[in-house]
């Protein structure tokens, strides 16, 4: 059983020994810290920083810097990937890359806390995105680098969950447990580095060999992003899959506590309490549904071997929940609509990671093809705030975009069916 210990199998061997209790905990802590230094700024941090800076302009304010944000990533995730695949160190292929971008990302978002301008502001937020992109390019390897294709989909349920956590402890760090944009910045630091350290310490990391390295040349270097599509219809199909589940999220996600402030009201609902609190209550509504989502599907999909099925279901029911904000903006239907949502998402995440880390094209690239499908995490990072702000201010509204958002997300969902080299 591979617990932890240091690794001395083949890099590029497809693994076959189980991963023990261990490796998953600390795997699920490093994504925890990593999701809540990602989601607490946006969700709260730089929403805060914006209306301070900007007031009159805050939704524009914060859609430059996410944006500008996840067009860095874009291109670090990729591109720190196929670096690593490269790495020969003696720590192995992935963790220095994890423990250099946990470090600057600490560095980063210290600095964000002592921004009073937007320029400040969107410099240290695209510095803090190339090094979590970084940190999460070396982790998405490791499902692939270490866990057999038996365990995926329930070691991928325990990563999945992390995510709305990161959210919830994140948004608790930041709203109650300190004070100020600042300390809520250096907190949200410590807490990634905490995270992270014990599965650096503590997880084995399989070394390449350096003859197993291939020839340096830019050309080749580049043109292995390049996935032909007719080569590798289903990594296309599941790439495809995923930009669009994950526009569907950034359309849904990124305005949700001005949702709240501005069309539910809920602040005129509860006098005395903030929106802030608001996003508190939709947010463990949104856990509890991940939880029994993420677990349910990935042993029942470890089980059978399927898939695809889990997807579509999972999908279905965040489409259903989106729609329900845009049609009935209301308190009590919110909070019935985030605990759908979640366990639509723990449905489908559960099986998620598991089905595109079976579409891989090759061993030796694990990484950088796996931050080529990042880019779907990325591009709608970009996209997103782009069509979100065209929803709300031109084309109809909240009502618009939480639509919009339901049909993106089903049409993600429905592209499963077409990945044929899985059940």
């Amino acid at each position: 059983m591979n617990d932890g210990k240091p690794s001395v199998r083949d890099a590029l061997a497809e693994p076959t020994l189980p991963v023990g209790a261990r490796f998953v905990g600390t795997y699920s802590l490093a994504f925890l810290g990593l999701w809540m230094a990602f989601f607490a700024p946006i969700q709260v941090l730089l929403a805060e920083q914006m209306e301070a800076i900007a007031p009159l302009h805050k939704e524009a304010a914060l859609g430059w810097v996410t944006g500008a944000g996840a067009l860095v990533a874009l291109i670090a995730n990729p591109l720190c990937g196929a670096w690593s695949d490269r790495t020969t160190s003696r720590w192995g292929r992935r963790r220095p890359w994890s423990f250099a971008g946990a470090l600057l990302g600490v560095l980063a978002l210290a600095m964000l806390g002592r921004q009073r301008d937007i320029a400040g502001v969107l410099l240290w937020w695209c510095v803090a995105q190339f090094a979590l992109n970084a940190l999460l390019a070396a982790l998405m390897a490791e499902l692939p680098d270490q866990v057999p294709v038996a365990q995926r989909a329930r070691c991928s349920a325990w990563t999945g969950i992390t995510q709305p956590l990161g959210v919830v402890v994140g948004t608790v760090l930041v709203t109650a447990a300190v004070s100020g944009i600042g300390m809520g910045y250096l907190a949200v630091a410590l807490a990634l580095l905490a995270c992270v350290l014990p599965f650096l310490l503590l997880a084995g990391n399989a070394r390449l060999r350096p003859e197993q390295r291939p020839p340096w040349r830019w050309r080749e270097f580049l043109r292995g992003f390049w996935i032909d599509p007719r080569a590798h219809p289903d990594f296309a199909r599941a790439w495809c899959m995923r930009f669009l589940v994950q526009l569907g999220s950034a359309l849904g996600t990124l305005y949700l506590l001005y949702f709240l402030r501005d069309s539910i009201g809920f602040e005129r609902l509860f006098p005395g309490r903030s929106a802030e609190d608001g996003l508190l209550v939709l947010v463990l509504a949104y856990t509890a549904g991940v939880v029994v989502g993420a677990f349910a599907s990935g042993a029942a999909s470890d089980r059978s071997g399927r898939r695809r099925r889990n997807i579509v279901a999972g999908s279905a029911l965040m489409a259903a929940a989106s729609a329900l904000l845009g049609l009935w903006p209301a308190w009590p239907v919110a909070i019935g609509a985030a605990a759908l949502l979640g366990l639509g998402y723990g449905i489908y995440i559960a099986v998620e990671q598991a089905l595109v880390s079976q579409v891989l094209p090759a061993a030796s690239g694990r990484g950088k093809d796996l931050g080529v499908l990042n880019v779907a995490n990325s591009a709608p990072q970009v996209l997103g705030p782009a069509l979100a702000a065209l929803l709300v201010t031109r084309l109809g509204g909240y009502p618009a975009l939480y639509l919009a958002t339901a049909a993106v997300t089903m049409a993600g969902g429905l592209l499963a069916l077409r990945v044929r080299s899985v059940p």
